[in-house]
Formats: C-alpha cells, sequence, structure tokens
C-alpha cells in the first residue's frame, strides 16, 4: 500500500480588476451570457464562455425546464456548441460566472461533475490542456491552467 496526495494548483484573484485585459474580456463574455441563462425554477444562472485558437468566443448559460433532469448547464451548453460548430478548433480558456436571485454568490463555482467529465473529454481530444476561470456574481476568481487538474482519476475513453 502506499499513500498520494493529488493537488491542483491554483491562481486566486481578488476580484475581475486583478485579471489580465484577455481573462477579464472572456470573463466578462461569460457574465453577459450569464444574464441570459433561463433559471425560473432554481434561480441560479450560470455563464460560460469557451476562448478558440481562431480568436471565436463561444457562450452558453444554463437552460432549465420543468422537468428538471431535462435542463443542461452553461458549460456543457457552451462546449457542446464548440464541438458541433468548431469540432477541429482548439480551446483555450473557460470562463464560468453564476449569480443567484436568492442570495449573493461571493464565492468561485467550478463546475459540476457532469460538467468536468464533458470537458475533460475535449481537453483530452485535443491534446492540449485549457485554462479554467470560475467565480460567483462577485468576489474572488479561481483559475486553473488545465480541466484536467479539476478532475483527478478522470475516465476516458482509454477504459472503453
Amino acid at each position: 500500500m502506499k499513500k498520494i496526495n493529488i493537488a491542483t494548483p491554483a491562481i486566486v484573484f481578488s476580484n475581475v480588476s486583478e485579471l489580465s485585459v484577455a481573462d477579464k474580456l472572456l470573463m466578462d463574455k461569460a457574465i453577459e451570457a450569464r444574464k441570459k441563462a433561463y433559471a425560473p425554477y432554481s434561480k441560479f444562472n450560470v455563464g460560460a464562455a469557451i476562448l478558440l485558437e481562431n480568436n471565436e468566443i463561444i457562450l452558453g448559460n444554463n437552460q432549465e425546464n420543468a422537468a428538471y433532469p431535462s435542463g443542461m448547464c452553461a458549460e456543457r451548453v457552451a462546449i457542446w456548441r464548440v464541438g458541433s460548430e468548431f469540432p477541429d478548433v482548439k480551446i483555450l480558456k473557460l470562463a464560468i460566472t453564476a449569480s443567484s436571485l436568492i442570495k449573493k454568490v461571493d464565492k468561485p463555482i467550478g463546475p459540476c461533475g457532469a460538467c468536468r467529465q464533458s470537458l475533460s473529454e475535449y481537453e483530452i481530444k485535443q491534446k492540449q490542456p485549457f485554462q479554467v476561470l470560475f467565480m460567483g456574481e462577485v468576489g474572488e476568481i479561481v483559475k486553473t491552467e488545465s480541466l484536467l487538474s479539476l478532475l483527478p482519476f478522470s475516465f476516458d475513453s482509454s477504459y472503453l
């Protein structure tokens, strides 16, 4: 038996004003997308913006449904748009932001487990990591250099 430690390196910014110009632009696009989310049930709006190597920015936001499991997270809306519209273009960065109509979201909200799994497929496919930035409505922003750093022991096609 052996014990191992898994660590996820990240940079934490106090607020959006500390971000680089490029990262702030991408987060601003995610905020734009968040404001268009359809979340009448949870009142929890999420926006995502993906920067591609061709400088396209693809947006997504959460889409809820009265048949609750039929909705979709912002990250998967965005990544599947990338997959269908730009299947051979590499992803450079993903920005995510969340807010609530019920309470102030003042801590970083990372992608859920299902989104991490779906996003990992694209990072593995492109054989190149992409940065992930995530925040709440206000406050700190977390930045990682790779999606897979958020999903240790990930499951991928090599197991099939």
